[in-house]
């Protein structure tokens, strides 16, 4: 278990600035080291967030996320901004009610619900507003963008993968770059069940800093290797809500990104000692090479 993260004293007192005196506070950080957030409560028992980004990139991203995109969700369906500071990279979110998905113990038909409200808070992302010039140049360089990242997540995985591993990964990624033009948009980023918060009054999804331009099938990665990999019927209800099924090309990309993300998982899972993030990327690599090497 990671050590209590304590909030800096210029941080609570900005934030006291903007939303009062805070009561109490709450280390609400995720187990790796980066993570930094903290649950501030007020004298009338409202909460509310204080993040610091792990990098400015992160942090431009969803400062970004929450000012221009976010809002396209809807009222409860994710945290508002209030405020940000970028000399300290801190953002002051609203709280929105529920618990991590992932977390709650649900029930198969309770998932499909909660996969149902996925799908279509995402399109309402995916669809947030035109992309300007700068932004359709990201997206549309997405893909081979992450087909580039192969070789990186190969040296620092290392002998985690076998020779044949690491070549039916390269075949992937060369593949990846052929794939050809599919929809895109802004994108979550971290897609899963443990950034999706659900309640009595629904789904809402947080953790913005990856949100990005690029291609929207990239938001499908971490559902198609785990969540829909065992029930169907969770896509199924995903898709159904998002408006559409996806094309050809988007599951022939949507294969190709499972390959890279499990070469990433067994890369960065093992060194943090991620042991979810690690089986993932295992599991995934055994099914891509008993599907391709039978």
């Amino acid at each position: 278990m990671s050590p209590t993260k304590p909030l800096p004293a210029v941080l609570q007192h900005w934030a006291e600035q903007r939303i009062g005196l805070v009561v109490s506070v709450r280390d609400a950080s995720h187990s790796w080291d980066r993570s930094r957030v903290w649950d501030l409560e007020g004298e009338r028992g409202v909460h509310h967030y204080l993040k610091v980004s792990p990098s400015v990139k992160f942090f431009t991203r969803e400062s970004r996320a929450y000012r221009h995109i976010v809002p396209a969700l809807g009222h409860t369906r994710a945290p508002h901004l209030i405020n940000s500071r970028a000399q300290d990279l801190a953002l002051l979110l609203t709280a929105v009610p529920g618990s991590p998905a992932k977390e709650l113990g649900l029930r198969a038909v309770e998932w499909r619900t909660v996969h149902q409200q996925a799908g279509a808070l995402c399109a309402r992302l995916h669809e947030a507003g035109p992309l300007d010039r700068t932004d359709r140049v990201e997206a549309e360089a997405s893909l081979s963008a992450a087909a580039d990242g192969a070789e990186k997540y190969l040296a620092r995985a290392g002998d985690r993968l076998d020779h044949d591993e690491q070549q039916l990964v390269r075949e992937h990624a060369a593949r990846l770059r052929r794939v050809g033009p599919v929809p895109v948009g802004y994108i979550h980023g971290d897609n899963q069940p443990r950034n999706w918060l659900w309640s009595t009054s629904g789904l809402a999804l947080v953790d913005f800093e990856r949100s990005r331009p690029a291609a929207r099938v990239q938001d499908f990665v971490i559902l198609a290797t785990t969540q829909w990999a065992d029930h169907p019927d969770r896509e199924k209800a995903f898709l159904l809500s998002y408006g559409r099924e996806l094309s050809d090309a988007e599951r022939h990309a949507l294969r190709c990104l499972s390959a890279l993300d499990a070469v990433n998982c067994l890369a960065w899972g093992p060194d943090n000692g991620d042991a979810e993030v690690t089986a993932r990327g295992r599991r995934t690599l055994d099914r891509l090479m008993k599907e391709d090497r039978p």
